[in-house]
Parts: C-alpha cells; sequence; structure tokens
C-alpha cells in the first residue's frame, strides 16, 4: 500500500460550534447560579451535606401527561354541561312558548262562549218580549170581543158580574177543598213550567188545586180548558176554571173562587194573586166538578 494511501481517523467527529456554544452557555449559566447562591449565604454557613435531586425527563413527561388528561376532563365536564344547560334552556323556552299557546286558545273558546251565551240571552230575551206581545194582543182581541158580547146584550149589567144564586150558596165539598187550596198559594212566585209548592206557573196551579178534590187534569191550559162543560161568565160558581183566549187554546187559566174573584199565577212581575173579574175579564169558563 502507497503511504500516500487514505488512513481512516478513529477520532469521534466534531461537534458543531452552535451545541458547543449552547452547552457552554447552559453550563455557564448554572455555574454562574451557584456561585451567586453561593455568595449570598452566610458566611459561617455549614456545608450542604445533602444534594437536591433533580427531577428527569420521565417524571415530567408522566406529571406532563396527567395534567393533559386532568384539563381534558375539566373541558369535557364543561362542554357536557354548557350542553345541559342548551338542552334546559330549549326545554324552558318550548314550555313557555306553549304555554302561552295554550293560553291564547283558552282566551279565544272563553270569547266564544262568553258571545255565544250573549247570543242565546239575546234571543231568549227577544223571544220572550215576542210571546209577551203576543199575550197582549191575543188579551185585547179577547176584551174586545167580551165587551161586544156584553154590549149586545149576553151580560145583563154590561160587565162581568157574579150570579145572584151564588151568594146565597156556601162553597162546600170538593169546591171548597179547590177554592182554599188556590187562596192559600196567594204571594207565592211565578215561574214557567213551576207546579209548586212555593212556585207555580198557571196551569201548575189549577193542576194542584184540583188534585185535592182527587181530580188529575192536564198539564197545560189548553188541555184544562177543554175539560168539563163550558158555562157562562154570569153563572160562574167557585171551583170553576176561567180560561183567557180560545177554549181548545187558551193561554191562560186560573180558578173562580166566588165574590167575583179568581186566583191566578199571573206573571213573574204579580205571582199568585186574588183579582176581580173585572180587572182582567176571562174569555171564558168551564166547569168540572
Amino acid at each position: 500500500m502507497s503511504h500516500t494511501a487514505h488512513i481512516p481517523s478513529h477520532r469521534k467527529p466534531r461537534r458543531s460550534a452552535s451545541k458547543l456554544a449552547l452547552r457552554a452557555g447552559v453550563a455557564g449559566g448554572v455555574l454562574g447560579t451557584i456561585a451567586v447562591a453561593g455568595a449570598a449565604g452566610p458566611a459561617s454557613a455549614e456545608p450542604v451535606a445533602e444534594t437536591i435531586e433533580m427531577p428527569t425527563l420521565g417524571s415530567l413527561g408522566a406529571d406532563l401527561a396527567t395534567a393533559v388528561a386532568a384539563s381534558a376532563d375539566a373541558s369535557q365536564q364543561e362542554a357536557m354541561g354548557q350542553s345541559l344547560e342548551d338542552q334546559e334552556s330549549a326545554a324552558a323556552l318550548k314550555a313557555a312558548l306553549e304555554a302561552k299557546k295554550a293560553k291564547a286558545e283558552a282566551d279565544r273558546k272563553a270569547a266564544a262562549e262568553k258571545a255565544e251565551k250573549a247570543r242565546q240571552e239575546a234571543e231568549a230575551k227577544a223571544e220572550a218580549e215576542r210571546a209577551r206581545a203576543e199575550a197582549r194582543a191575543t188579551r185585547d182581541s179577547a176584551r174586545s170581543t167580551l165587551t161586544a158580547t156584553s154590549a149586545s146584550g149576553s151580560s145583563a149589567s154590561g160587565s162581568v158580574s157574579r150570579s145572584s144564586s151564588e151568594t146565597a150558596k156556601p162553597v162546600t165539598g170538593s169546591a171548597a177543598a179547590i177554592v182554599a187550596f188556590a187562596r192559600a198559594q196567594v204571594g207565592d212566585a211565578y215561574v214557567r213550567g213551576g207546579t209548586g209548592p212555593n212556585s207555580w206557573d198557571c196551569s201548575g196551579l189549577v193542576q194542584a188545586a184540583y188534585r185535592q178534590a182527587n181530580i188529575d187534569l192536564p198539564r197545560v191550559s189548553g188541555s184544562q180548558s177543554s175539560m168539563g162543560t163550558s158555562v157562562s161568565l154570569s153563572d160562574l160558581q167557585p171551583g170553576d176554571v176561567l180560561y183567557w183566549g180560545s177554549r181548545s187554546g187558551s193561554y191562560h187559566v186560573a180558578i173562580y173562587v166566588g165574590g167575583g174573584k179568581y186566583v191566578g199565577a199571573q206573571n213573574p212581575s204579580t205571582g199568585v194573586v186574588e183579582r176581580s173579574l173585572d180587572w182582567d175579564p176571562p174569555s171564558g169558563a168551564v166547569r168540572i166538578l
């Protein structure tokens, strides 16, 4: 082999200048810190008897991993808490909207029911007024007819009067029971459809009075005035049924109690009253006893 042949070197490769400078700087800094600490300590300080073990890179890595894991858990818990709060807020908002909607629907229904009730009351009032007007018209017509009949000689005195035989006869038997019952109810209230014991309509009172004589009459005035035998208003007897309107279609009935008077459940304003025949002359009368 030639003496000029290349012989590989067994020396370690040189470290780069930058690495050497970095290490030198670190070492210098450590030594400087130690020197400063030594100078700052008391002159009489005893020599250090024990050394401080610096943490290794492995332990630092484990601590860092633990801290990262804890931070991740905290972040996850916070995210879960935020999600739960968001869900609760959404549920509360939904419940509030549903409650508002339900209230609006309830208010709408209440307003509709109120309007319907007002409409029904208005219709009932109008119907009642119409019925009263018809009753007044019928009654006025009946009075006119009765007056014309009386003027032509059907009544000797020109008005409704009781017969002379009535004053001579005491009221006895079934008629007395009917009259006594009817007079006992004077002052009671008038209620349409009332059948007692403290409120009556016209036919309810007549039906109950005749029940005292063990006689069952129909419930309505038109049927009651169709019973028995028709009699003249100048030949009335206590217990006779008076009617207003036509006999088969009367709209009001009462009981003749003698002395030119009758007892009847007139209307809601007066209730059950005893009145003279001249106060409201009837259209006719029937005798059922």
